[in-house]
Parts: structure tokens; sequence; C-alpha cells
């Protein structure tokens, strides 16, 4: 039987080489259209280069950053997870409602991280003992996480959280939210953990043939499963963080959140059939969708349109995906 080691090697082949050069092309080219679309802006709207307007988006941008890493983690493995914006709103809920029962901060922040867990290890082993369909299976706990926050909560923000828990989306180092250097950290541990651990790389290998995995010896549903783990367990940290920005813990927080961040995944390279996709890419991604964002928002288009505008950025996004494989 072939060794997982050696079958690292094996994928050290010109299509693989030639995959790795289409994933750093789409880097550069997404990078370059940043650029555009910044340089564009600022002749657009005279407050798009404001410090005020960078910091309100790269702040608001964290709980999409953080989630998109769990995503990608998935989508290389060959699956995703629809329930991420509902496990995020569960998350500040409980960390809410711990504080408000009189927990400290880092029982409650564990137990909201607990919640991140369970439900990760949910869809894990629904999709890998049960056989169930990634987009029912997440599909059914988005549904069931919303409905135990806005029972838990009564549809109401649970607000009055002590002073101390401001402290992840108030304070500032070098001039950067705490919660900015978080994301950060996060973004770039994920992205070494995905290119270089053995266990995660073994993600590419069950993403792009989970078939050849089992026999080659890849445990393919413990992996499947802990990568479902990692993202339950980053949304629950997005809900945290997001809680103490906002100071209070809301029910419908994370709303459509999981339509964002597949399309941030995509647009950076992550395919919807597994195998492909990088942490940085999907970064980059996170911030060109949040920059088409601010400047519909600044150019005063409506949320609406807003809407219409994410939903065909990611068909785009998905049609370039498979007309690259098709090519190549």
């Amino acid at each position: 039987m072939t060794s997982l080691s050696q079958q690292a090697d094996a994928t050290e082949t010109p299509a693989a080489g030639k995959g790795r050069n289409l994933g750093a092309m789409r880097e550069l080219a997404l990078l370059a259209m940043i650029a555009v679309l910044i340089a564009a802006m600022s002749f657009a709207s005279p407050y798009f280069l404001s410090v005020a307007n960078f910091e309100a988006m790269i702040v608001g941008l964290v709980p999409t950053a953080i989630i998109v890493v769990g995503m990608t983690i998935l989508l290389v493995s060959g699956s995703f997870d629809l329930s991420v914006g509902s496990t995020l709103a569960l998350s500040s809920t409980i960390v809410a409602i711990l504080l408000l029962t009189g927990y400290p901060i880092p029982v409650a922040i564990l137990g909201a991280l607990l919640v991140g867990v369970l439900v990760g290890l949910c869809n894990g082993l629904i999709v890998t003992l049960l056989r169930v369909n990634p987009l029912i299976a997440t599909l059914g706990t988005m549904s069931v996480a919303r409905g135990v926050a806005l029972v838990l909560t009564e549809g109401f923000s649970m607000t009055n959280l002590p002073a101390g828990f401001s402290v992840f989306g108030k304070l500032e180092l070098l001039g950067l939210p705490l919660m900015v250097w978080i994301t950060l950290a996060i973004i770039v541990l994920g992205d070494i953990a995905l290119r270089r651990t053995r266990f995660l790389r073994q993600a590419y290998f069950i993403g792009g043939n989970e078939k050849a995995a089992a026999l080659s010896g890849i445990a393919v549903n413990r992996v499947r499963v802990a990568c479902f783990v990692i993202s339950g367990v980053l949304s629950a940290v997005a809900g945290v963080l997001l809680a103490s920005r906002l100071m209070s813990g809301t029910p419908t927080a994370g709303n459509a959140m999981e339509l964002q961040v597949l399309a941030a995944a995509v647009i950076g390279g992550a395919s919807l059939r597994g195998g492909e996709g990088t942490i940085f890419g999907a970064a980059l991604g996170v911030i060109f969708v949040a920059l088409i964002s601010n400047a519909m928002t600044m150019l005063a288009i409506s949320i609406y349109w807003q809407m219409i505008v994410t939903g065909l950025v990611l068909v785009i996004a998905v049609a370039i995906d498979m007309l690259t494989r098709r090519n190549s």
C-alpha cells in the first residue's frame, strides 16, 4: 500500500505543478483587480480613501475573513458548510447568555467555542456516517442552530454584557483593533496548516479523488469530520468577536453570510469540486467582495442591488472555475 508521503510525492507531477501555477496566476489576477478597484473608487468617491472608511471596512470583514478559512478547508476536501452564519449567531448568543448568567469571560467564551465544535461535529458525522449530502446536512443544521438561537433569546438581542468582554472588539494594538490581529493570525496559521501540515494536506487528496485517497490509506471520514469541526469552531470564534464588538449577542447575526463566504472562497480560487484552493487566495476574495460592497455603498447603490451583485459575482466565479477546469 502506498504511504501518504509517497502519495504526496506522487502528486508532484506536471499536472500538479500546472495547478499550482494556475492558482498563483489567479491570486495575482485578483490582486490586480483589487488594485484597479481601489484606484477607480479613489476617483469615484472622495471619501473612499479616508482612514475612517478603511477602518470600518476592515473591522466589518473580520467575521467573513475568519469563517472563510474553515470554508476553504472544507471546499478543498470536497464539502461545504451552509450553517456558518447560524453557528456564528448561536455562538454569539451563547456567550452573551453565559456572561449575563454570571459566568467568567473565559468560561463563557469556551462555552461558545464548544457550540462551534458541536455543530461542526454534527455536520461531519451526518455527512460521513449517514452519507447525507453536505447541502442537505448543513442546510438542516443551519435551520436548527438559528432556531435554537431565536428560542433562547425569544428573538431579542442580549445586551448589557460585562465591560471587560469588549477587550476583543475595542482594544487596539499598533493602531489596529485586537480582533483584526486575531483574524490575521488565523489566516496565516490556516494557510500554513493547509499548505504544510500532513493532516490537512490530506484534504487535497480527498477533494481530488476520494476513492483513491481511501485506497492510499487516508482516513477519509476522520479528516472530513475534522474539517467540519474546524469550520464550526472558526464560525464560533467569529461569533464571539462580533458579540464583543457589538457588546451584544444577536440571534439574527450572520444572516446570508454563507453566500458571502462561498463567493469569497470561490473567487479566491477554491473549487466547488474540491482539491483546489488556498487560504491566502480566499482572504483576497474576502477583500475583493468587501471592496465591491463598500464601493456600492459609497456610490449610494441600494442594499438590494448589492445582494444581486454578490449573487452574480458568485455565479461568474463558479462559471470561470468550470471553464478553467475544462480547458486545463
